[in-house]
């Protein structure tokens, strides 16, 4: 082999990013390019490291970001430079994904691959719908072919009698544009016209949507009900199982399109817990947190924090940011002293605890007020010194409050919060073109970059606030919260999320 690159063809899986294997996030963190296609989820391009290259590849039906050749030739380049290139296919890479085509022109290129296989959405696909490919009581065989053949072979490689008459479950990929034909072609062959068929469309996500009906009738039910790719076809009496073991689209948000707005290292958390519950999360990063604009002045207050009698954090940024400059100088945690800490919420303190330290107050308020109100009620702060680790731009409600209690109060600015422009899932765009049920906030910055985008409201579309701070902020914007936690935290956004949608189908 010519290269020192390699190249990585990676399954990703058929959408859920619970699916995708630990080898295949393993080659994502380390990638220094990411060739990614259509069907990715956003968590994947979350873990790659700062300043991989990410490049889209993407194809739906005739529209190409770059045609295959141009993928070839793009992977080649990339690893001949030396990189370690990851190209991310949605279900495995060489079921039907042209996996195999690309290996062979790495490998006449003398480039260094390996293949990672993934978990194809011919499986995975039926049984997010309830259908189990295979059953001892319906069938012991399985059959996967494409309905989406090489455009310039001129006439159809597929045995259609052959397929008619195979026994056990038949499953077929990219066919929705000739479903109508390959139904009709099967019944010419001899399948009977009562043959159960499922359709499972955006499988594993929550956009999924899953319709049946018979060989004879599915054409006309897909053309009614608007039923496009991407789908599987599941053909078979397998397929009879579905509204018995339909798990995934009976979920609290199933359905439901909901939009997370956070800095995109953060959002994750909100996003797994709403699509556990079956939302389709969209995830629109407004924020981007940065060095605040005096580093010296920073590091010279996380180098003096053992010298005070307090450290109060309000945002896991503002931990964050502290403990990463505090163990660039410090090596031994022992060395903050015997200050204590204080966190204005349970997210806050959870990001102190991962730095293996203890946190003495937690308000019953999750905001600044509270507090506020818990050092009045619980602490005696008087003449004591507190270094309050805050953003760059804040309300002045800490440091106030504790000068008011008689405390000696430093500002320590960590960090600042700028607009996120990027768009690298196409997630604006979407929200755009689709709309959304709800979009969620979890800070006044995140609700001010949001509506900075000025990006078209969508009609009906609700707002959900984590709490009264950031519902204020909305409110002066001129959208109010029609949601807004009872607990300001993530949990408590989420409970909020869940019990406005069953007040409003209940």
């Amino acid at each position: 082999m010519k290269s020192k690159g390699i190249c990585y063809l990676v399954g990703a899986g058929p959408g859920d990013v619970g699916l995708v294997t630990l080898k295949a996030k393993e080659c994502i963190e380390k990638a220094d390019v990411l060739v990614y296609d259509a069907l990715i989820s956003p968590e994947f391009v979350r873990w790659t490291k700062e300043g991989c290259e990410l490049i889209y590849v993407g194809k739906r039906a005739d529209d190409h970001a770059l045609t295959q050749d141009e993928t070839n030739e793009l992977i080649v380049q990339k690893a001949q430079e030396g990189k370690i290139v990851v190209r991310l296919k949605g279900g495995d890479p060489l079921i039907f994904g042209r996996g195999g085509e690309e290996a062979a022109k790495l490998a006449d290129a003398g480039v260094r691959f390996e293949i990672v296989p993934g978990i194809s959405s011919a499986i995975a696909g039926p049984a997010y719908a309830g259908i189990p490919v295979t059953h001892r009581e319906h069938c012991s065989q399985l059959t996967i072919f494409t309905g989406h053949e090489d455009p310039t072979r001129g006439e159809s490689r597929l045995d259609y009698e052959q397929l008619a008459k195979a026994p056990g479950t038949r499953v077929f990929l990219m066919g929705m544009r000739r479903l109508r034909e390959i139904c009709d072609e099967l019944m010419k062959y001899g399948a009977a016209p009562e043959t159960p068929i499922g359709l499972v469309r955006w499988a594993t996500t929550g956009n999924q949507t899953s319709v049946d009906g018979t060989l004879a009738t599915i054409a006309d039910i897909a053309e009614e009900k608007n039923f496009k790719a991407p789908a599987v076809a599941v053909i078979g009496d397998v397929v009879k199982d579905r509204d018995k073991i339909n798990w995934f689209e009976g979920r609290p948000l199933f359905g439901k399109k909901i939009v997370v707005t956070r800095t995109r290292s953060q959002a994750s958390e909100l996003s797994r817990q709403l699509e556990e519950l079956g939302a389709d999360v969209l995830e629109i990063p407004t924020i981007k947190i940065e060095h605040p604009d005096d580093k010296r002045e920073f590091a010279e207050c996380v180098g003096s924090a053992h010298t005070y009698d307090w450290l109060v954090f309000t945002s896991p940024n503002g931990v964050e940011r502290f403990f990463e400059a505090f163990f660039s100088v410090y090596d031994d945690a022992r060395s903050i002293g015997g200050v204590r800490i204080a966190a204005v919420g349970p997210g806050t303190a959870k990001k102190v605890n991962e730095y293996r330290l203890a946190v003495d107050l937690i308000p019953d308020k999750h905001v600044a007020e509270g507090l506020v109100e818990a050092f009045t009620e619980k602490e005696s702060v008087e003449n004591q010194t507190i270094l309050w680790v805050r953003p760059q731009e804040s309300r002045d409600t800490v440091v106030e409050g504790l000068t008011a209690l008689g405390a000696i109060v430093d500002e320590c600015i960590a960090y600042k919060t700028v607009p996120e422009f990027e768009d690298p899932t196409g997630a604006k765009e979407r929200f755009e073109k689709e709309g959304a049920d709800l979009v969620t906030f979890v800070s006044s910055s995140a609700a001010k970059h949001f509506f900075a985008l000025s990006l078209p409201w969508p009609e009906g579309c609700k707002v959900a606030s984590i709490g009264p701070i950031t519902s204020a902020t909305l409110n002066v914007i001129g959208k109010p919260a029609d949601v807004e936690a009872e607990e300001h935290n993530i949990p408590g956004l989420v409970e909020a999320v869940v019990k406005s949608f069953s007040t409003e189908q209940g």
